[in-house]
């Protein structure tokens, strides 16, 4: 039998081992990886180092945030209603990999072209790079619930992917400008792809699907689009969950992009200090992730996540007391312990919001789930991107100014320290009307594997 065979006809039963874990675990190193330094740099690439004007970049990076949201769930309800010999999912991922990471590479490798050119070239090769992103990404987050059939398992199996996550996170924000600033923009770009490659061919060991009832597989390939969304968005555990989820992944996005203000007009920091407050919320997320993953095995779902609010609504407070850089950087370890509970529970929830639409529908459905999420947690740019230019305009920030008014800085600390608090209390509110109870929802058939 060849390898390709064998990967082919593999199918899990029972719970995977703990190589299978860790190698699915590890996919989610170069997802977050390619991520991060995409999201961090190419805008400087392309108006700093190439010289394209700010607003087209900008007008470009709508189309590339528009075209990811409207992928999810297309790509999430074609990949529910396709299955091969290969399964649903892993034809997806096996096919994407190689045109992300072509495309991610010659993101960093334009032509020598006028600026005019050089935004077709993004748009183009963003737009290749977009499509095989949400397809292999997508593909693998779905294959978590199926791979992964209990609450504790779930919890579990999730915490190396969400270290591998940070390590990959990390990297991508201080990694990448160490290699570009040493051996330029294209060998970075290489050198990240073929690391990325390594990861992606160690993480399909631990990608295996379960046997499919073909009758259920038949049906579900008659569900249309429109009733996939229907069925998913008149979902109330869905709801309250997403709602909740897109909340705290807008909290997340302000205290990202508020942070470089905070330094430097609230605690007289140097730009370049933005890294020692964002240092340990990284450091301090690593080993709660392991903590949280205890807490959702013990009290379930629902209750992690209340429990996740509270502690990450109370950590972000502590940015309205510091006066000083190290007294941030001290705020952002507590600030740590509640993105860890955001990593840790909010997949294992919507693995049971999945079981319970199986249980009620007879579909295993995790596509569009994963998709109509993606597609919800996008607008978190735009809470985030609304709420900065609202405070900022407000405290009445000038842009270009050598220095600011002291209502800057108390405009700051309240977008660090007080919007937060307000955006966790909606999502407490959420997750208060999330209608799954108990610990947990078993799926049809977890019982026998």
């Amino acid at each position: 039998m060849s390898v390709l065979a064998g990967l082919r006809d593999r199918r899990l039963v029972g719970a995977p081992t703990r190589a299978q874990t860790v190698a699915y675990g590890a996919s989610a190193f170069p997802a977050n990886l390619l991520l991060q330094t995409f999201s961090a740099f190419v805008v400087y690439f392309y108006v700093d180092h190439l010289g394209v004007p700010a607003g087209w970049v900008a007008g470009a990076m709508v189309a590339h945030g528009i075209l990811n949201a409207v992928l999810n769930p297309l790509v999430g309800a074609a990949s529910d209603r396709r299955r091969t010999r290969w399964g649903r999912r892993l034809p997806w991922i096996g096919l994407g990999i190689v045109p992300l990471l072509v495309a991610f590479a010659l993101v960093w490798m334009p032509p020598p072209l006028p600026p005019a050119g050089l935004v077709v070239w993004f748009l183009v090769v963003v737009a290749v790079y977009d499509v095989a992103y949400v397809a292999v990404v997508l593909n693998v987050s779905a294959l978590f619930p199926e791979i992964f059939r209990t609450t504790a398992e779930r919890a579990r199996g999730n915490s190396p992917r969400q270290l591998f996550a940070l390590v990959g996170m990390i990297l991508g924000t201080a990694g990448a400008p160490l290699l570009y600033d040493s051996i330029g923009w294209a060998a970075m770009a290489l050198v990240l792809v073929v690391v990325c490659a390594g990861f992606f061919a160690w993480s399909m060991v631990g990608m295996v699907e379960r046997e499919a009832d073909e009758a259920v597989r038949a049906r579900e390939s008659t569900v249309g689009l429109g009733d996939q969304l229907r069925y998913t968005f008149a979902n109330r555990a869905f709801v309250t969950y997403v709602l909740g989820s897109l909340l705290l992944q807008s909290t997340t996005a302000i205290l990202l992009a508020g942070i470089p203000f905070y330094v430097r007009y609230t605690v007289g920091g140097s730009e370049a200090d933005a890294t020692l407050l964002l240092a340990p919320i990284f450091v301090a997320a690593i080993p709660a992730i392991l903590g949280w993953s205890w807490v959702v095995r013990r009290v379930g779902p629902r209750t992690a996540m209340l429990l996740v609010v509270v502690v990450y609504g109370l950590a972000t407070c502590l940015y309205l007391v510091p006066t000083t850089v190290l007294g941030a950087a001290a705020a952002g370890l507590a600030v740590g312990l509640g993105v860890a509970g955001l990593m840790q529970v909010l997949e294992v929830a919507l693995a049971q919001v999945i079981d319970d639409d199986e249980r009620r529908t007879g579909l295993r459905r995790e596509g569009m789930y994963f998709g109509a999420n993606g597609f919800v947690v996008r607008g978190s740019v735009v809470v985030q991107a609304v709420v900065l230019a609202g405070v900022l305009a407000a405290s009445g920030y000038v842009e270009g100014a050598d220095a600011q008014g002291p209502a800057v800085a108390t405009g700051v600390r309240l977008l660090l320290g007080g919007v937060p608090v307000v955006l966790a209390a909606l999502a407490f509110v959420c997750f208060w009307f999330y209608p799954l109870r108990t610990a947990a929802v078993e799926p049809v058939g977890a019982a026998t594997g």
